[in-house]
């Protein structure tokens, strides 16, 4: 199983803010759109970062209120792992989870086509395992 089957049942919309926008109005977008990270863009609309919930709390922290007015180029991770469409399900799961990650853009060709966050690999990976009961029950029951 592969991303491209989470990406075809949720959708291919990308939020993105700029690396300009204050961490407040990150803060907002990520509440307003309930999600738990952004992207931030280049004019080219490559991935130049990524702000996360985690992100802003560790900004708060370290600079208190003051950190809201800063822009976010301050505060993304730069550094931003990114898988394909062609990707297995379990690779991705095992990769956040070494990284201690919660969101993965997907690219191709250098362009971003969507993002899987750890809460949508587990949800389908659920969601096979139910497959796979189900059909090992109806196979035992005709046996």
């Amino acid at each position: 199983m592969t991303v491209s089957l989470i990406l075809a049942e949720k959708g291919r919309d990308v939020v993105a803010i700029e690396p300009a926008a204050t961490l407040a109005e990150a803060a907002k977008l990520l509440a307003d759109k309930r999600i738990g990270a952004a992207l931030i863009l280049g004019a080219d609309r490559r991935i130049v970062g990524i702000i996360s919930e985690r992100d802003i709390v560790r900004a708060l922290a370290a600079r208190g209120a003051a950190a809201l007015d800063a822009p976010v180029s301050r505060t993304m991770t730069r550094n931003v792992e990114t898988c394909n469409e062609n990707e297995s399900i379990r690779n991705i799961m095992e990769r956040m989870t070494a990284g201690k990650f919660r969101h993965l853009p997907v690219v191709d060709q250098g362009r971003v086509t969507g993002i899987v966050s750890i809460g949508d690999a587990v949800k389908y990976r659920l969601q096979e395992m139910e497959r796979e009961s189900t059909a090992m029950r109806d196979y035992i029951l005709t046996a």
